[in-house]
């Protein structure tokens, strides 16, 4: 490897644009593949307004899908929407080489398992992000909050490959917080995300407080995430007692937040429905869990082939 490491962000939207915008700030090459903002970031760049400061950057090579790349990263951070009819394992093929380690900073329960067996020789590093960041235009991202990463290797362990992607993240300067059981924070932000995404669909978009002061709102959200911290729990990941407790306040103090599959719904774009809520209703079922809210949430949003 170089000094810096070459990366490539492949899905550069708001997520992709702002890891990537990071890791220029480290001194990393990095260049992007992406679809529907491509003139706009050929021609201006990435214009990202941030509380970090201005963190609007030019990638190094601006792909799109089909192109032909110029060399093969040493680090490939895959930030697509985990949603029916992306095969993220063929997205990244042709950019993958024998050393390419894959960074994966998506939303979901068990996303890793198709590219893990895709390519099984090649490191395989999840993230997970806890980030107020947007698209507001073609090429243009602002970010509002947070940033700060959970880091950890698929299934278990921080191998070197996660230090330096670590290591460069903080340098850049964002919380990274090593885990060595990455699957069981899944859980711990799935507690949240099963509750509160999936239930923003159903009330047209909502907010999180207008989710939460709705009559019976919080109870049915602490109903939603019990169940999800009982399926963690069947699935070997027990989860602290008092986390329901600590998140319902927390959501309060972030003041009325859209979180992304509300925008997506909003903005006629698929939601990642299984990713964040039908996984935990499998994995209940393989073993046995009653989940009858999360259920009927789930077959809800299924009956409304609009966001599916």
């Amino acid at each position: 490897m170089q000094n810096k490491p070459r990366c490539l962000v492949v899905g550069a939207g708001a997520i992709g644009s702002f890891y990537g915008a990071l890791l220029k700030r480290a001194g990393c090459e990095v260049s992007v593949v992406l679809r529907s903002d491509y003139q706009a970031v050929v021609s201006e760049g990435i214009q990202l307004e941030s509380p970090l400061g201005d963190l609007s950057w030019q990638p190094d090579h601006v792909y799109q899908p089909g192109d032909t790349p110029h060399n093969t990263p040493d680090y490939l951070l895959l930030c697509v929407k985990v949603i029916p009819g992306v095969d993220r394992a063929e997205l990244v093929r042709p950019w993958m080489g024998d050393e390419t380690a894959l960074v994966l900073i998506e939303n979901g329960l068990d996303i890793e398992r198709e590219l893990a067996d895709a390519y099984p020789n090649n490191p395989l590093v999840s993230c997970l992000a806890f980030i107020a960041v947007s698209r507001t235009a073609p090429g243009r991202v602002s970010h509002q909050a947070y940033g700060q990463l959970v880091m950890g290797n698929f299934p278990t362990g921080f191998d070197s490959h996660c230090e330096r992607m670590a290591g460069l993240f903080r340098d850049a300067g964002i919380k990274v917080d090593d885990s060595q059981a990455i699957v069981g924070e899944r859980w711990r932000k799935c507690v949240w995300n099963a509750a509160f995404n999936p239930l923003s669909v159903l009330a047209n978009g909502a907010d999180t407080l207008t989710m939460l002061d709705a009559e019976g709102g919080e109870a049915l959200i602490r109903n939603l995430m019990a169940e999800v911290m009982a399926v963690a729990r069947a699935d070997g990941y027990p989860l602290p007692e008092e986390l329901i407790d600590k998140n319902i306040p927390g959501t309060r103090a972030m003041g009325p937040y859209k979180n992304s599959m509300a925008l997506d719904y909003l903005n006629n774009r698929p939601i990642e429905l299984d990713a964040i809520l039908g996984n935990v209703v499998t994995i209940a079922r393989q073993h046995q869990v009653p989940v009858p809210c999360l259920e009927t949430i789930l077959v809800a949003l299924r009956m409304r082939k609009s966001v599916v």
